[in-house]
């Protein structure tokens, strides 16, 4: 986690829908710091900033430093609503952490080598059937993504959930089903695979 993040916060007295809507207008975003044994506590943050930090993936599932005031502590963001028709940020949650206990973070995967894979190079195609893990591992051992290696994978071949390469310190979350495809490498479509185009059985004479 080479990257940092420092998020600027004013606390805020005010509670309830009218004052969130004042916050708004002002162009500042409604927000509560929960979690490390501590009270909640509710700021509000320059939805501008915010919005330029949201560019970037990683601040999605980096440790980030939540300054207000004069006070600074680590926070990861957990919750983020926004607006069902307009782009804007209604309201976000971070959650405060402590460098002894573990979290629970969704990150992002990566799929490497995609184009250079074995099936790929055949006329398979792949279907990515989940882009996010949830893992739970301490602070310092937070990954920004998860990256999946698809250049081995050949026609047929599946990634299940449980054979993801998870970095040291870092284990999935409870899942339902540890053998969850993550990603799969079909045979080539009907119609444009290169097999059919070499005069494979079943293709048009």
């Amino acid at each position: 986690m080479n990257e940092t993040f420092e998020v600027i916060a004013q606390p805020r007295s005010d509670a309830g829908k009218g004052a969130s809507r004042r916050l708004r207008r002002s162009g500042m975003v409604p927000a509560i710091v929960y979690g490390g044994h501590q009270d909640p506590e509710t700021v509000s943050v320059n939805h501008n900033e915010l919005v330029k930090h949201l560019e970037h993936e990683a601040f999605y599932s980096h440790i980030l430093d939540l300054k207000v005031g004069e006070r600074s502590s680590k926070v990861v963001l957990k919750d983020l609503q926004r607006h069902p028709a307009k782009p804007f940020i209604l309201h976000v949650d971070f959650q405060r952490v402590s460098a002894d206990e573990k979290i629970r973070m969704m990150v992002p995967l990566h799929f490497l080598n995609e184009a250079a894979s074995k099936g790929v190079k055949a006329g398979g195609n792949v279907s990515h059937n989940l882009t996010e893990v949830e893992i739970t591992c301490l602070p310092k051992d937070l990954p920004e993504f998860i990256g999946v290696d698809l250049a081995p994978m050949q026609i047929g071949d599946i990634v299940h959930l449980s054979e993801l390469p998870l970095p040291e310190g870092v284990a999935l979350a409870h899942a339902p089903d540890p053998d969850l495809p993550v990603v799969i490498m079909h045979g080539a479509r009907a119609g444009g695979g290169p097999e059919e185009e070499e005069g494979a059985p079943g293709a048009a004479s």
